[in-house]
């Protein structure tokens, strides 16, 4: 697998995350007037992914501040990790693209999934 693909899977395991929890992007462009963009990246590559290969890939919340958030997420093939990394995402207006702080609302949610 080509390695930019791994954040591609990064991606949409962050946005699932999030959804699960009740932290659509949508919804929270509609409600709080903001949304999450990735600011910071760091992936290690560890094994290869091959064709075919089914992959778990993970994300859970590492630190939550006042205007961003560190999440730490895997792609494994079994008990085989094949990267880990860790996305910073902060929050900004949704019209201006400006940072602002993560509604506490929100924060609640993620602190305490």
């Amino acid at each position: 697998m080509f390695y930019a693909n791994h954040l591609k899977f990064f991606e949409r395991a962050r946005t699932e995350w999030l959804r699960s929890l009740g932290v659509a992007q949508g919804a929270l462009r509609e409600s709080a007037g903001g949304i999450f963009v990735v600011s910071e990246t760091s992936v290690r590559y560890l094994a290869p992914a091959r064709l075919d290969d089914e992959l778990l890939v993970t994300a859970q919340l590492e630190k939550a501040g006042r205007a961003s958030l560190i999440i730490a997420q895997q792609a494994r093939r079994g008990a085989t990790v094949l990267a880990e990394g860790t996305i910073r995402i902060g929050w900004v207006d949704a019209q201006t693209l400006r940072p602002g702080r993560i509604p506490d609302a929100i924060l609640e949610v993620l602190e305490n999934s």
